[in-house]
Order: structure tokens, then sequence, then C-alpha cells
């Protein structure tokens, strides 16, 4: 039996290394568009991160579990689109030192007791994971795809792809990443994928584009779509994004 993450550590290294790169950033970088997410400026992703430590303290996640898990059965997923948004549009015009302090002081209020969440909040980290390296391909400043919060991300974000995998009786999908290899689903037949965690963290988010997914170090007869678990919520990209 593995012991499990520490979620609260995890999440306040991560909020820290990106507040750094935020409060160094020159201005018209955070004002530039992420090229992960072409509808927020890197400013934005910020305000995201800020307004869910925000929303989670204060209860406020009606539309999040009225629409489900993000990467499993969401029907409707204008719902977590709209609640992310108001996060989004009520700090557009904050300082970044403004939005950074909103997050710190509801974050510290929330990373003692994220331990209590598990499994669920790995959920909350792994978006945080997602929004960290968004801010880093806008902010040009690759790094940190080896930490504690990546790992939690890719261990989190095989739970959906494994139960995919079994109800769609696909075989088994072998994942070789750098830190060994994971199994996922049962029977036949075997597909083996050569990868890393950063990748499949990034692919299962809708940070690459079909082409990329296809090109991937695949061996065997499954169809590459099956690493897009909830393609109405987290679609390919239309166009390649290299990181």
């Amino acid at each position: 039996m593995t012991d499990r993450p520490d979620y609260g550590s995890a999440y306040r290294e991560l909020r820290l290394r990106v507040t750094d790169l935020l409060r160094s950033a020159e201005p018209a970088a955070l004002d530039a568009i992420a090229p992960a997410t072409p509808e927020w400026r890197v400013r934005d992703v910020a305000a995201h991160l800020a307004g869910i430590c925000d929303d989670a303290l204060h209860g406020n996640m009606g539309d999040v579990a009225s629409a489900g898990d993000l990467l499993v059965g969401v029907d409707d997923p204008t719902l977590v689109n709209n609640w992310t948004d108001r996060q989004v549009t009520k700090r557009e015009d904050w300082p970044i030192e403004q939005v950074l302090d909103n997050w710190a002081e509801h974050a510290v209020q929330l990373e003692p007791s994220m331990n209590r969440f598990h499994p669920a909040i790995g959920q909350m980290v792994a978006d945080a994971v997602t929004h960290e390296h968004d801010i880093r391909g806008g902010l040009g400043t690759p790094g940190a795809r080896d930490s504690t919060a990546l790992v939690i991300a890719f261990n989190w974000v095989l739970h959906p792809l494994s139960r995919r995998i079994k109800k769609d009786a696909l075989g088994i999908l072998r994942i070789q990443h750098e830190g060994g290899e994971v199994a996922l689903g049962a029977g036949d037949p075997v597909t083996r994928l050569r990868t890393t965690r950063f990748e499949i963290a990034r692919v299962v988010t809708g940070r690459r584009s079909m082409a990329q997914i296809q090109t991937m170090d695949w061996d065997g007869p499954l169809d590459p779509g099956v690493l897009l678990p909830a393609p109405k919520f987290f679609p390919p990209r239309p166009t390649d994004l290299v990181e």
C-alpha cells in the first residue's frame, strides 16, 4: 500500500513557485494571452487559481458539484465555464499583487486541511498543475515537470482513463514513463505508450492536438483518442502546442 500524498504541501509549493514567477514577470507578459488558454491572459489564469481557493473556502462550488467530475460524465461544460469566468471577471482589473495576495489569503486556510479530502482533493491539485504550466507557457519559463504536484496530477488523471478503458473493454494500456510503468484496463489487446507524466497531464486536459497525440510513441492497436476521457470538456487543441 502506498502512502497518501501530502496534497497541502504540494499545493503550497506550487503556489509559491507560481507566485514568484508572476511577481517577477513584466507587465506586458502578464497581459499576453497564454497559448494554452487562448481566451485568457496570463494574469487571468492566476485570477482563476485565486478564485478557486476563494470559492472553495466559502462553499461556492454549486456549479462544479452539478457538473460532476471534470474528466468523467460532464454533460454541460458551460456550468463549469460560467463558474470559472466569474472568478476571472471579478479579478480582471486587479493588480497582479492583489490577485496573488487574494490567492494566498484563502489558500493558507485551505492547505492545512487538504489531506482530509483524499482522494477528491487530487482534482484541485491537478487543476492547479494544469494552470501552473499554462502560466509557464505564457511566460516562456518551463520547469517543475518533476514536482510533487505534477506526480499527484498524473496519478489522479489515470483514474478516469482506467475507467474508460475498462468500461469500453479496450484491453490494457501500459504507460511507460520516467517513474516506471502503470497498466490501465484489463484483458487483451495490450498497447504500450512511452511518454512522460507531464505529457499525459497535458494531453488529458486538452493541451495537445490530435496530431500530437497520434505521433506519440505508441505500440499497439489502441486508438490514441483514448487519452481524451472527456472530449466534450477537454477537447484536443486544433493546433499543436509545443512546450
